[in-house]
């Protein structure tokens, strides 16, 4: 990878802790002499070792983490973390090594340990409210609205997503979904010295799975939905659906919202083992799901600037506000943000008051920017361009239709797949893709060490495939001559849809991340074919 990788956020005042402390509460055994020595941060890069740092040596698909403790030493690195297999490796390295069976499965305990981010923390250290979200579909919409509620209830906040990691007003751009769990609690570390209270954190079904979210306990979680994506990952939707219930279980989470407009909501409900509470959404979950649940979502008025919704609880408490983003799907993920709170122990009404405030006359609701999420790069005059990162069937399907509903002309949609990930819902994504349009423009997105030719080729075999196919398929290589097609064939009137990139501002190729920034190259082919 070149050095476009974003950087690891730290604390800028790490507190030291003894080695022979950490060693003596967690019961491990160790090589090499502890006496003196301590610890400010934990890392599993070599090329992230900060002076002081443990080094957390995993074993890896080509290689064990071990082969690489000189370098890490070198680095700065004043202890070895690793397992047996690791320890051997790492001997004559100079520093102790702290000996476990599973370095990944004990980084997350141990990392909260060293930051002094974990539940069981003192009162001045322990970490500030913490929401999880997890889903398919959603987690990076819902995670950015709860944040947005939480600013306008007057709440210093923290922010982990696929796009951006906030701490108060400072941005970065994120590296994964959830960060390796060593780079959590130093993130949680560092939102504590900027008096972060309440931190929204996106929980993939992999960080479940690899132990990154490990020492967090969240005070509330939600589940949005599942649909097929990431079965490169898990052998199965069943696999799938199992690493995802991880997160409602009493050593992740304290409570937790399910939302039923999926049938997996249900089997997430009954697999829970912390207490729950239900939400639906009026024409999207079945009938009986919207009968049972506690809250119900209605959908009032759709425009292209907002969507106003009311939510309805139990005892008949009710809120009516808006979000800004077109699709039903929107609203109830903001639905699903505001449960989140309740169940947190905020009520009802002093949220409905913050969010219908109207201090700057725009009409109220939740003031949210979300990167990438249907957002509208294009001018007042010309076609409407929309830019999402939606990379899954139900992704498609949801926001295509969306996007048609405020489309008078004709409807464009230009995406590609990534490589090197789940190829089995490449077909499916061709066929919602071609029922879903009038144009279809199929290009390439992050082909990494696959050949694009190849996966565009499926995605046209999976667009043939669809009942009502569009007017026209183009297949056009690369993205940026790509929209350029898709803008000259667009009139006043129509709307173009480029799903995949979102927030994105890189391609990943044959494992060099190269700029691109497909807002900018929308505007820029926007700007040459004569509209403002």
């Amino acid at each position: 990878m070149t050095s476009r990788i974003p950087p690891v956020l730290r604390p800028e005042h790490p507190v030291p802790r003894s080695l022979a402390l950490l060693v003596q509460e967690f019961g491990l055994e160790h090589l090499g002499d502890l006496d003196g020595v301590e610890v400010t941060g934990v890392t599993v890069r070599t090329t992230e070792v900060h002076p002081g740092d443990v080094f957390a040596a995993l074993a890896g698909h080509n290689a064990h983490g071990a082969t690489y403790a000189a370098d890490a030493v070198a680095a700065g690195a004043v202890a070895i973390l690793t397992d047996r297999a690791g320890a051997e490796l790492a001997a004559a390295a100079g520093v102790p090594v702290v000996v476990v069976d599973d370095a990944r499965a004990a980084l997350g305990d141990i990392s909260a340990w060293v930051y002094r981010t974990g539940a069981g923390a003192p009162d001045e250290t322990r970490p500030p409210l913490l929401f999880g979200t997890t889903g398919t579909n959603g987690k990076t919409s819902t995670s950015y609205l709860l944040e947005a509620i939480l600013r306008q209830l007057g709440y210093v906040t923290g922010l982990s997503s696929t796009s951006e990691r906030h701490i108060g007003d400072l941005a970065v751009v994120s590296r994964l979904t959830t960060p390796e769990a060593s780079e959590m609690h130093a993130l949680l570390a560092r939102m504590r010295e900027a008096a972060v209270r309440a931190v929204a954190i996106e929980v993939s079904a992999q960080a479940l799975t690899w132990s990154r979210v490990d020492g967090l306990v969240f005070d509330v979680v939600a589940f949005t939905n599942l649909s097929h994506d990431h079965l490169d990952d898990y052998a199965d939707m069943e696999e799938y659906f199992r690493a995802k219930l991880e997160l409602f279980q009493p050593d992740r989470a304290r409570r937790g919202v399910v939302c039923l407009d999926t049938a997996y909501g249900r089997r997430i409900v009954e697999g829970s083992r912390i207490p729950v509470t239900t939400i639906a959404t009026v024409g999207h979950a079945s009938e009986q799901d919207v009968e049972s649940a506690e809250w119900v979502v209605e959908v009032l008025d759709e425009t292209a600037a907002y969507t106003e919704f009311r939510l309805t609880g139990p005892d008949g408490r009710s809120l009516v506000t808006r979000e800004p983003l077109i699709g039903w799907h929107m609203a109830a993920n903001a639905a699903l943000a505001i449960v989140m709170l309740v169940e947190a122990g905020f009520e009802l009404e002093a949220i409905g008051a913050a969010l219908n405030a109207d201090p700057d006359g725009a009409g109220g609701g939740i003031r949210a920017y979300l990167p990438g999420r249907t957002e509208r790069v294009s001018g007042e005059r010309g076609p409407s361009v929309y830019v999402d990162f939606g990379h899954s069937p139900d992704a498609f399907e949801n926001t295509l239709a969306a996007v048609r509903r405020f489309t008078t002309g004709r409807t464009i949609m230009l995406f590609g797949a990534d490589g090197d990930r789940d190829a089995t819902k490449r077909h499916e994504m061709g066929r919602v893709a071609a029922e879903g349009s009038d144009i279809l423009v199929i290009t390439d997105h992050h082909p990494r060490f696959e050949d694009p030719a190849s996966i565009r080729k499926t995605l046209l075999e999976g667009a043939a495939m669809a009942q009502n196919p569009p007017q026209e398929i183009h297949e056009v290589s690369p993205p940026e001559a790509a929209i350029k097609k898709a803008v000259s064939l667009a009139r006043e009137g129509d709307s173009i849809l480029w799903a995949g990139p979102g927030h994105q501002d890189y391609r990943d190729i044959r494992g060099e991340r190269t700029p691109y920034s497909a807002r900018e190259l929308a505007r820029a082919a926007l700007r040459e074919a004569g509209w403002e």
